[in-house]
């Protein structure tokens, strides 16, 4: 926390500056690829393969992953133009004490995925286990890993996260080898993997089917489509340029190329899955599919993956949002804690098996935050942000009490009526009913200086150089993609004094 009281001003939540980016189109698409591996996805396509078969499944998840990625690229520009955070940016629609809303949707979401990875590495140790010493219980060996993660990362190290390097190519592989091996495990069953499906849908119900697999990739994503600009602000951009597709082109390449071959490839191999085994779980496959020293290595490989991923995807950014909004009383370690529990009383075990009706919820919810955010960056604001405001205490995000009401308004506005169309109606409608009420209501009441001088010069970021160097007293040195540490912060009169329109 800053020296002068305001935690608006933590260190961790600074803008980043141009110096400090350092992830270039190819690193993000390693990102990508180290991201979207994630077993919980083998359950869309189990599922969808009961009414579709795999070519339909992969056109749909290939449709919705790439407008998921749509979203993601859009929101994304916020970190890109303005070096902002999620949970920065969010002041302007929430307020400054409001933001904890949506950020904490966020981080109960990422502590259930804790327990989801969790699940599949505890039944990968017991595979273990089970092959050394004849051990069964898959429980035990859940309570065990999941303390054992937690305490790691509430002591701060964060080694274990260069296993993600490993484990990236490692599941790639193994991955190839499950679906040839699945594939023709189906075959010798008589099964043709391109037309088989369990139980055929026709005219409306096939559409309704086809759209719920397009929704539920959306929704597996979509918390990462509100979260983008906490990782899109250290993408390397150019100064100074105009458009739009130059300054996003890392964006564009991760998130609209990478991620939809990534995510439909693991889609495909949970359906195919499926139709071997009659069971998307991966662990049960890989224990049908191979035995002695090759299954346990492969198991192993599984609990690492999983270990990587929760690490830096799920405690860390969970913890860190608990202990926000917590304030002093909470530090980080208690935030492990809290999403620890979450996740473990998220059950699951039965979480996998409903995990797409729940996705189709979860889109619903992070999709109106995003319509959200859109409608504020874009549609009111258009790209322009007072910086300097979204630091101030008593500046023009306080709102009322520290809330925008037409945020919380539009955020619980019901987007899932429909919801087939989960996604699509909450990012409409969350969009929709913001833009209206900020516009014509909340922003009469509380004036925006961006609308009331919107100004490029003043309000815009990258694209007319500024740099934010001086930015806290921050010094104008490389940095590494890492937030500056608080002995660096300099006390200064007016440490935001600078932030938007510095020469």
């Amino acid at each position: 926390m800053e020296r002068d009281g305001n935690y608006l001003k933590s260190p961790d939540l600074l803008p980043v500056t141009h110096q400090q980016r350092n992830i270039g189109t190819f690193g993000f698409a390693v990102i990508w690829i180290g991201m979207a591996i994630v077993l919980a996805a083998f359950a869309i396509g189990g599922t969808a393969i009961i009414s579709l078969p795999l070519p339909m499944v992969i056109l749909a998840t290939l449709i919705g992953s790439c407008l998921i990625g749509v979203f993601m690229t859009l929101i994304g520009d916020i970190g890109i133009e303005h070096g902002l955070s999620f949970p920065v940016y969010m002041r302007a629609p929430f307020g400054t004490f409001g933001t904890h809303i949506p950020s904490l949707v966020r981080g109960v979401t990422a502590a259930c995925w804790f327990g989801l990875n969790t699940y599949f590495g505890a039944l990968a140790i017991n595979g273990i286990l089970n092959l050394l010493f004849s051990f069964d219980n898959w429980f035990v060996c859940f309570i065990v890993f999941a303390a054992f993660q937690l305490f790691n990362t509430s002591l701060g190290i964060k080694s274990i996260e260069r296993f993600a390097d490993l484990a990236a190519p490692v599941i790639i592989l193994i991955s190839c080898w499950m679906y040839y091996t699945l594939a023709d495990n189906a075959v010798a069953q008589g099964k043709n993997i391109w037309t088989w499906v369990e139980a055929p849908t026709t005219g409306f119900s096939s559409f309704t089917a086809f759209m719920v697999v397009i929704m539920a990739n959306m929704g597996f994503w979509s918390t990462l489509a509100a979260d983008m600009p906490s990782l899109s602000r250290f993408f390397k951009a150019p100064k100074n340029e105009r458009s739009w597709f130059k300054r996003n082109i890392t964006q564009l390449v991760g998130s609209l190329i990478v991620m939809p071959i990534t995510n439909t490839f693991i889609v495909t191999i949970g359906a195919v899955c499926y139709m071997a085994v009659a069971s998307a779980d991966p662990i049960n496959a890989l224990q049908q599919s191979a035995s002695g020293f090759i299954l346990g290595i492969l198991l192993l490989m599984i609990v690492l993956a999983q270990w990587s991923t929760n690490t830096s995807a799920n405690v860390i950014p969970a913890a860190t949002i608990f202990s926000n909004i917590g304030g002093p009383k909470v530090p980080f370690w208690v935030g492990v804690v809290i999403a620890g529990i979450i996740g473990i009383l998220a059950q699951p075990w039965s979480l996998f098996d409903v995990l797409v009706k729940a996705l189709l919820i979860i889109g619903g919810i992070l999709t109106a935050i995003v319509g959200i955010l859109f409608a504020d960056y874009y549609l009111i604001r258009k790209r322009r942000v007072h910086v300097r405001a979204l630091y101030d205490l008593e500046g023009q995000f306080k709102y009322l009490k520290g809330f925008n009401l037409a945020g919380l308004i539009a955020c619980g506005a019901v987007a899932n009526i429909f919801s087939t169309y989960s996604s699509f109606v909450g990012f409409f409608v969350g969009a929709l009913v913001y833009y209206v009420l900020a516009k014509y209501w909340w922003f009469k009441k509380y004036p925006q200086a961006e609308l009331e001088d919107p100004s490029d010069a003043k309000y815009l970021g990258i694209t007319v150089g500024h740099n934010l160097d001086e930015l806290f007293g921050q010094q104008q040195t490389p940095a590494p993609a890492v937030v500056p540490d608080e002995n660096d912060v300099v006390e200064q009169p007016d440490p935001l004094l600078e932030i938007n329109g510095a020469e």
